[in-house]
């Protein structure tokens, strides 16, 4: 029996100073599945992501992701199964500034179980796969369309069980979020990786089989 990608299991976070409140009795993304997690901009989104990647820490339920208990792992542990079992893509995609774009999947490579040998093949391979002709070119003379690339290279690179993607089209104008989700979605279902995306775009609802809104886990003020 093949281990969900993601299973939230009784969570509950509240915000410092009690602002607002998440609670989760359950939340399943089996793998390969992609589920978008919608609803208005400070609902709590990003935060039930960072609590998903160990970013935070709740006070109280279960998190795994790929079989492993993110919640019982801490410290240098924690970020091991991250890197590991988690891809991330983030609105500003943070890359590694003054790097090339094969040393920024190289950087993710570390935290990974794909064998040291294979890790410049691994690299290359994804980048060119996803439309980065140049793997030495500097991230910062790349255009924003050639970064997000890269950026989805780096969260495929370990072979995750998992994909968060926070808002990533938030900054792109409607036909650039088409052609960004595209990318993502396709890369996602050719590396088998399950895939949880945030947005409040409703126009992000049709590409997803499966909706789940913010609003069933969000208590309180906006979160």
């Amino acid at each position: 029996m093949v281990d969900p990608a993601l299973h939230v299991k009784d969570l509950r976070f509240t915000h410092a100073g009690g602002a607002f409140a998440l609670d989760v009795p359950e939340l399943r993304v089996e793998a390969g599945e992609h589920v978008l997690l919608a609803g208005g901009s400070g609902r709590g989104k990003s935060t039930l992501l960072q609590l998903v990647a160990g970013l935070r820490d709740p006070q109280g339920g279960s998190i795994e992701v790929g079989g492993v208990r993110m919640t019982a792992l801490e410290g240098a542990a924690r970020d091991r199964a991250r890197g590991r079992r988690i891809g991330m893509v983030f609105q500003t995609f943070n890359l590694l500034h003054g790097f090339t774009a094969a040393e920024n999947l190289l950087a993710a490579l570390m935290f990974s179980d794909v064998p040291a040998p294979q890790h410049e093949e691994r690299a290359l391979g994804l980048l060119k796969a996803l439309g980065i002709p140049d793997p030495d070119a500097d991230v910062d003379r790349l255009s924003v369309g050639q970064q997000q690339r890269v950026a989805v290279a780096r969260a495929l690179a370990a072979r995750p069980a998992l994909v968060l993607a926070d808002e990533p089209t938030a900054s792109l104008d409607p036909a650039h979020a088409a052609e960004a989700m595209d990318l993502i979605q396709r890369a996602c279902r050719d590396a088998g990786a399950a895939l949880l995306c945030t947005s409040h775009d409703p126009a992000m609802r049709g590409r997803f089989a499966r909706v789940e809104d913010i609003e069933r886990f969000a208590r309180g003020a906006a979160a």
